[in-house]
């Protein structure tokens, strides 16, 4: 059962079934429609709800029982937020049929050790709460329950294992507390404590290194930001304190217990956890997003506690409910708005807590960026008269916060603002920001409400932003995107090359041929070389900046213009690029001419990079240089940056792809040729085949590495980059005996982060070479801290 079928998929699969209507399909389709839904909106009670379904499906489990154990596996599985109503069905069926309460079990736990085979590590966590829940349904019994989290635990034990492993195991078993620790304790009371004992010691010695490279704030106040295992620890101490007591769950079961109790329960089988493999992908630690207290809610029931289990209870049950319903808004929205219990607790700072602690999770949220975006709007449009409020608060609450704010999240944070406010006509209280005027540019509090206004511009258009922002804030507010051209009749023509701007404009405007306008641009003095210097063709900057200045500037009325420029004399743009100074200058003239349009100069070059006018490591050096100094702060300079990454790394992936399947065809091609006995021409024919393959293969073998090569060199350059500028940085305050902490070290030592937790994967292929090149033990602790911190997340 795939979660989409009620969703996105729904109406293709339907019609599928159709096509075969049948009485078996149909009531195949009417049992999973039942299950799906039980818990939803209903006039009945869930528990009468629950009783009639545990009825149908007994009557109809001697023909159906296959697949309604699937249905039943693929929900604890898929809909973890409804956990407590599928397990109490499961005890139902297993008081009236001993049997299938066993296959039951035994289907879960084949499930269990395929999802752990696979990497599917959160689904795995939602089987074992499944299975843990089923202890309080009376299916499976505690002492079987308890030697399951005891060989859980014992993975701790392991040696040359990555502590992501075990920290995992250690998270399955303490997350499941919540729901069984009651049941467990009661019955094996001296187990559980030692459980809890070895739980301790293991958190005590596992290194915390990792830490600060994931966390939303780096100061402590208001709220402290913990990290994951540390913070459920608390909870399940002072659960435990509270004798087991929780008052969040829901618990349907408990109507049932007469019927439960007399129930026959089984044992789980003995399960040994998978030993570990290096191609494992276990979670990464994360750190625990705090944003409101019971202070920030003053209305209305308490929020509970940061260390009481409730509140981790209803966080969990809110990210499910996400990761459930996250392809459609509407419905999301909905479910989360109707969590059961919402009066008991403060719903809307919960929700707007959980999202925003997904938004800024590191080193990416589990969804895209602009998913969280639709989710609070559509959040706004059907609670108008409380969610916006608290919406307001929790924005007011980052701005305030934006001196310690990870700039990662900051960056997040403005494309999430600045969005939401396109959706709202702008509107905002600016006046309340005011205090940023006061303040240094380069801090944080003004860079952020440049750059959000900046963000704006691109979603409406300039004078629009100017109408709409208080005079008072004209700092800043972005300029105007226009073109700058240095060759204008008033102040260009005593410039180097006007004569020559004029002939190369008429030649583009009367549609000249490529080699026409070459012509022409060979008459452009070279300012690097002697007129008695007869060494031929070396590096002309002035060419480049006759040509390309004239080309945007009659293309500068639109994106549509600048592309087709680009594209029609892409030819003389590449050979006008054929050394690496040649591709540095051209960037330059890009800069030049649009400074004033960030998304101009970004698409241009992002467009160059794919008409490979200019590589990678080109734009790299380019934003990296002096030239640039004065922009390195800037948001759009990083989004360039990211992209560029990215282009590499897709370019790499997909020679690897073509290699991958020109050796499965050349296998197969192989195989065939053993398998039929061909005769001499038919052998001959596949026998050319194979050649050709082989050489196919040879020549993509070639390009991987030769791709790989350019991919490794552009993370080098970067970090060599990072290391010279923060080096120089830290040399020149050591000196001037100066803070070292200033708005630009934070803004770039925070960027080096990013880098490493953004292209985590690829980078973790270069680390020795990244080791022993760069980030040795020489380098500048600050510096190599960065580095230690991103090895720690592996560990």
């Amino acid at each position: 059962m795939s979660r989409r079928r009620h969703s996105d998929e729904n109406d293709g699969g339907q019609s599928h079934k159709r096509r075969r209507t049948s009485e078996p399909i149909e009531i195949e389709d009417r049992l999973e429609s039942l299950i799906c839904r039980v818990g939803e909106k209903s006039t009945s009670s869930l528990e009468s709800n629950l009783e009639g379904l545990a009825g149908v499906l007994e009557a109809d489990l001697p023909n159906y029982k296959n697949k309604i154990l699937r249905i039943l596996c693929a929900v604890a599985r898929l809909l973890p937020e409804k956990l407590s109503v599928y397990t109490t069905l499961v005890g139902l069926l297993n008081a009236r049929n001993y049997n299938f309460g066993g296959e039951f079990v035994e289907a879960m736990i084949r499930q269990l050790k395929e999802t752990l085979k696979n990497n599917l590590y959160n689904e795995a966590v939602y089987l074992v709460r499944f299975l843990s829940d089923l202890v309080n349904c009376h299916v499976i019994a505690a002492p079987s329950m308890v030697a399951m989290f005891e060989n859980f635990i014992s993975v701790t034990q392991e040696e040359d294992v990555p502590q992501v492993r075990s920290d995992w195991f250690v998270y399955v078993v303490l997350s499941c507390l919540p729901w069984v620790g009651k049941e467990l304790y009661e019955k094996k009371d001296v187990e559980v404590d030692r459980l809890l004992s070895q739980i301790e010691g293991y958190l005590k010695r596992r290194g915390k290194t990792h830490v600060p490279m994931l966390q939303v704030w780096t100061a402590e106040k208001p709220h402290p930001q913990e990290e994951y295992l540390d913070c459920l620890w608390a909870q399940i101490q002072k659960l435990k304190k509270d004798r087991w007591q929780e008052r969040h769950i829901l618990r349907p079961y408990i109507a049932f217990d007469s019927v439960l109790c007399e129930a026959l329960q089984h044992n789980l089988p003995p399960f040994t956890p998978p030993g570990h493999m290096p191609d494992a992908q276990y979670p990464m630690p994360r750190v625990v997003f705090r944003m409101f207290d019971y202070t920030d809610a003053p209305e209305g029931p308490v929020m509970p506690g940061s260390h009481s289990v409730e509140r981790f209870v209803i966080e969990e049950n809110l990210h499910c409910i996400i990761k459930s319903h996250w392809r459609e808004r509407k419905t999301c929205a909905a479910q989360l708005l109707s969590y059961p219990g919402k009066n008991k607790i403060p719903l809307n700072y919960h929700i707007v807590e959980v999202i925003f602690g997904e938004l800024f999770q590191l080193p990416m949220p589990p969804h895209l960026d602009v998913m969280y975006t639709t989710l609070l709007i559509e959040l706004c449009k059907l609670q108008p008269g409380s969610l916006p409020q608290v919406l307001a608060q929790a924005t007011e609450m980052l701005y305030m916060r934006l001196d310690t704010m990870n700039t990662t999240c900051i960056d997040r944070l403005i494309n999430w603002f600045s969005h939401h406010l396109s959706n709202f006509q702008f509107r905002w209280s600016w006046d309340d920001w005011a205090d940023c005027l006061a303040l240094d540019l380069a801090k944080p509090k003004p860079k952020f409400v440049k750059e959000v206004l900046e963000k704006s511009m691109r979603l409406s258009y300039h004078q629009r932003i100017v109408d709409l922002v208080p005079a008072s804030f004209v700092a800043l507010i972005p300029a105007e995107p226009l073109f700058f051209y240095k060759y204008n009749e008033e102040t260009g023509a005593s410039l180097p090359g006007y004569a020559m701007t004029i002939t190369v404009g008429n030649a583009i405007k009367n549609r000249a041929s490529n080699e026409e306008i070459m012509t022409i641009l060979k008459e452009v003095p070279n300012p690097n070389q002697e007129d008695d210097d007869d060494e031929g063709e070396s590096f002309n900057p002035l060419k480049i900046e006759v040509f390309l200045q004239t080309l945007l500037h009659l293309a500068a009325k639109s994106f549509s213009h600048s592309f087709s420029a680009l594209a029609k004399f892409h030819e003389i743009l590449k050979s006008l690029t054929d050394c690496d100074e040649g591709k540095l200058h051209i960037l330059r003239v890009v800069y030049e001419v649009w400074r004033n349009h960030p998304q101009m100069i970004a698409t241009l070059v992002d467009k160059m990079i794919r008409t490979q006018i200019v590589d990678c490591a080109a734009v790299a050096n380019w934003l990296f240089s002096q030239d640039m100094a004065h922009e390195f702060t800037r948001f759009y300079i990083w989004e360039i940056l990211h992209s560029t990454i990215r282009k590499m790394n897709k370019h790499v992936q997909k020679i690897q792809k073509e290699l991958e399947e020109a050796k499965d065809k050349l296998e197969k091609q192989q195989h065939k040729r053993r398998d039929s006995g061909e005769d001499e021409d038919m052998e001959k024919n596949s026998e050319d085949e194979e050649g050709q393959l082989e050489e196919q293969i040879e020549r993509l073998q070639e390009k991987v590495e030769s791709a790989q090569s350019e991919q490794k060199n552009l993370f080098l350059v970067i970090f060599q980059r990072f290391i010279m500028m923060l080096t120089e940085h830290l040399v020149r305050c050591e000196t001037g005996s100066v803070d070292i902490s200033t708005p630009w070290y934070k803004n770039c030592i925070e960027r080096l982060q990013q880098i490493f937790l953004m292209h985590h994967v690829t980078i973790q292929q270069y680390m020795g070479t990244l080791e022993n090149l760069l980030f040795t033990a020489e380098l500048d602790p600050h510096i190599l801290a960065v580095y230690q911190q991103f090895c720690a997340l592996q560990l």
